[in-house]
């Protein structure tokens, strides 16, 4: 495992893609916002996106102390738990959870936009696309961290140079060249909304403006990956982390208001439904219109006679829309291993697979992100509206623990230097919390209505869930408690070998049984045909066994029932004593071969394993198939490196 620890170059491009690609699609949702009220709104698209800038510095700023405070991978989560209790950590658990998987759902899905953008054949089938996405995206983190993140690293940079290239070369043009073009967009109108037909102002107006604040709050999204991805990095990991931290900020807000600012200058339009919201330059219906997004169209005006970058900036956004969700990748599996050991998850998820990666985590979350990807239609716009909401309930969460954690070790410390740094820490994580508390109210407020909603009901399903499992593993654990009643030994063992042809299966059953020298031991048949029990009579007197045979005859022909009523009827009768129950059962070597054998035991096993003192003992029985895979495995293992070579020529 330390061979798979992070430095900062490959650390930021694993946990900051999905920041860094946010702005790819959040300077959209503002100008897509905006266009309800026409194009006079726009002028109020740089003022959000200063204000978006503002909060991004806040969160990046708080998140720092996190990151050095608690470096066990917990963030949020283990911050709310250690500091404000139980419930507030499950909500910022079930807030970050949910939002994971959309984080994967509206990267994915933004990336299969912007291929159908750049290729025609990609158009009509974004749905398709961002699935088999995701499926690469799994398939890749289950190779293992390391692996990964080499393979990421080198897309997310080629995204990070060009887009700042042209961000450069396009303000170059601007402020010392001749200036820039106007977007294909730009002579284009925008319909209003018939709120907006008197001008723009009144409480609309502010609740639009709000509106287009939270959906451009989108750039946050991720910054809490890295507070979960802390263990990962190389020593000293708080520092580290904090490093990266710090440059993810900058270079998000830089190219986000960069973005912001272009599109202004190139008069660039988008709207949520360009069928019915633009018209042409003479008021004509448009045909076939297909709207760019904002970079596109900056790319295509900058580059204006430089193809090779405008189709660089395109593919590279697709691609580092299609890692961003790598964050998601990388943040929900720890944060599942990290409930999973403290009770509130499935204990599976904290299990690492073959490659150190928590495959369970990472399979569940491609089965739900691929989930909401079909339910919405790989729709950004649509699945936008179910974003943020869990990223700021973990944020404002967070940071009122860090102003909790603070405070509660100021009590204690005496140095003066030491209390100086940590009153710095608390006013910065107060300040935060401050900035977070607020945007949360406003994402709420303008955003329940739009589809907010859904997110909060499946929080509150994952909080019950949680909630659940703990509940049960607890109950479990006082159930499963040793003590003196548990050394008693049963008074009598009643064994009963379960038979339907006298073959060689049932000839080692019986064996076994007698072997284990229980109390009483019978044979046990369910006779479901007349001559078929008489047969197995006849050839049992033949071999003169030394047990007896018990008939149970079942006129319906049921066969698990029975056997159920017969041993719990034993049970009863002896309530001390302990009735085993051996079944014979075919093992075989190919899968399809399964469906074939073993189905009664099955499920007569499942039936008996709710039944008081009852214990099934399966005897397995090697078919030849069974018998060859057997030899494959041992073969394999014999030969597998690093063991010895022994005097029969094998390792």
């Amino acid at each position: 495992m330390g061979e798979t620890l992070l430095p900062k170059r490959i650390a930021l491009p694993v946990f900051a893609s999905d920041p860094l690609s946010s702005v790819a699609y959040s300077p959209d949702e503002i100008f897509l916002t905006l266009a309800l009220a026409g194009v006079t709104a726009y002028t109020f698209s740089w003022k959000i996106a200063i204000v978006v800038g503002f909060v991004m510095l806040a969160v990046v700023l708080s998140y720092r102390q996190n990151v050095q405070a608690y470096q066990s991978g917990g963030g949020d989560f283990e911050v709310a738990s250690t500091n404000l209790g139980a419930k507030p950590a499950l909500t910022v658990a079930s807030a970050l959870l949910v939002d994971y998987v959309l984080t994967v759902a509206v990267s994915i899905s933004s990336a299969a936009q912007y291929l159908a953008t750049t290729v025609d054949f990609a158009r009509g089938h974004e749905v398709l696309i961002a699935g088999a996405a995701v499926l690469f995206l799994a398939a890749m983190n289950l190779r293992g961290v390391r692996e990964s993140g080499t393979a990421f690293a080198i897309p997310t940079y080629i995204f990070i140079f060009s887009m700042l290239g042209m961000v450069c070369w396009g303000l170059g043009q601007h402020f010392l060249g001749g200036g820039l073009g106007r977007a294909e967009s730009a002579d284009l109108q925008v319909i209003a909304e018939p709120e907006f037909a008197d001008g723009f102002a009144g409480v609309a107006a502010a609740f639009l403006l709000l509106r287009a604040f939270a959906s451009g709050c989108a750039t946050l999204t991720g910054v809490e990956a890295i507070a979960n991805g802390v263990p990962a990095f190389r020593k000293p990991k708080g520092k580290n982390a904090a490093t990266t931290l710090a440059l993810l900020g900058a270079i998000a807000i830089t190219l986000a208001m960069s973005i912001v600012a272009l599109a202004n200058i190139i008069h660039a339009q988008v709207v949520e439904d360009p069928e019915h919201q633009l018209r042409g330059p003479n008021g004509e219906v448009l045909v076939d219109y297909h709207q760019a997004p904002l970079v596109g169209q900056i790319a295509h005006v900058v580059f204006d006679n430089f193809p090779p970058g405008f189709f660089l900036i395109t593919l590279s956004t697709g691609m580092i829309l299609l890692l961003a969700a790598n964050t998601a990748f990388n943040g929900f599996p720890v944060l599942a291993s990290i409930l999973a050991k403290d009770g509130y998850a499935p204990r599976a998820f904290a299990a690492r697979g073959d490659r150190l990666a928590y495959s369970n985590g990472i399979v569940i979350l491609a089965g739900f992100s691929i989930l909401l990807i079909v339910a919405f239609d790989a729709e950004v716009t649509r699945l936008i509206q179910l974003y943020i909401v869990g990223v700021f309930v973990a944020f404002t969460i967070g940071q009122a623990g860090m102003v909790r954690h603070w405070t509660r070790l100021l009590k204690s410390e005496r140095d003066p230097v030491v209390r100086a740094k940590m009153q710095t820490s608390r006013t910065i994580n107060a300040f935060g919390l401050s900035v977070t508390g607020i945007v949360l109210v406003v994402v709420l407020i303008t955003k329940f209505t739009h589809g907010a909603w859904i997110s909060i009901v499946a929080m509150a399903i994952a909080f019950l869930l949680m909630t659940g499992i703990r509940r049960h593993y607890d109950n479990v654990a006082i159930e499963l408690a040793a003590d003196e009643r548990d050394r008693v030994l049963p008074t009598r063992v009643h064994a009963m070998v379960l038979v339907s042809k006298l073959h060689k299966p049932t000839l080692r059953a019986l064996a076994f049984a007698q072997a284990s020298r229980p109390n009483a031991l019978e044979a046990v048949t369910v006779s479901t045909t007349d001559s078929d029990t008489a047969e197995l009579l006849k050839q049992w007197d033949e071999r003169n066994l030394p047990m007896p045979l018990k008939v149970l005859h079942s006129p319906y022909r049921e066969l698990i029932r029975p056997v159920v009523e017969y041993a719990s009827a034993i049970r009863d009768a002896n309530p001390r004593g302990v009735v085993a129950v051996y079944i014979p059962e075919y093992v075989v070597g190919r899968w399809w071969e399964q469906f074939l054998h073993n189905q009664t035991a099955l499920r007569l096993k499942g039936r008996l394993l709710f039944t008081p003192g009852v214990m099934v003992i399966s005897v397995p029985y090697q078919l030849a198939s069974g018998k060859e895979r057997a030899e494959e495995m041992r073969e394999e293992y014999w030969l597998a490196p690093g063991l010895r070579r022994g005097s029969d020529g094998r390792r």
